[in-house]
């Protein structure tokens, strides 16, 4: 983040809360002229990454849900995974030429066009 948005944030806006990864949140302490809500926003303890915002968090940002409730976990919910496009990790399905390029023959299989044939 940058120093600016970390020296204006508890200036102009009031602490909400800390999610469990150090991300701190922030809302303006009134309503702003043109919009009908106040504005919220985040300062990131790491990567300014959006995927970082755990779902409940997400829905405050939003002014999808009034209340938190971080606390409130289902079974099948997973942690978080950073993004992993582009690294070693990232999925690459078996026909991916990382992954020895070899595709699943499928019946009536093309064949590749070449000039002047």
């Amino acid at each position: 983040m940058s120093l600016f948005l970390r020296l204006f944030s508890p200036l102009k806006g009031r602490q909400v809360g800390t999610d469990r990864f150090g991300n701190v949140y922030y809302e303006t302490r009134r309503v702003v002229p043109g919009f009908a809500h106040t504005r919220r926003w985040v300062v990131y303890a790491k990567d300014a990454e959006a995927t970082n915002v755990p779902p409940e968090w997400h829905g405050w940002l939003h002014h999808a849900t009034p209340v938190l409730d971080e606390q409130k976990r289902y079974p099948w919910q997973l942690e978080h995974q950073p993004n992993l496009t582009g690294t070693a990790l990232a999925y690459r399905p078996s026909g991916h030429d990382y992954e020895g390029g070899q595709r699943r023959q499928t019946a009536g299989d093309y064949e590749a066009w070449t000039p002047g044939s």
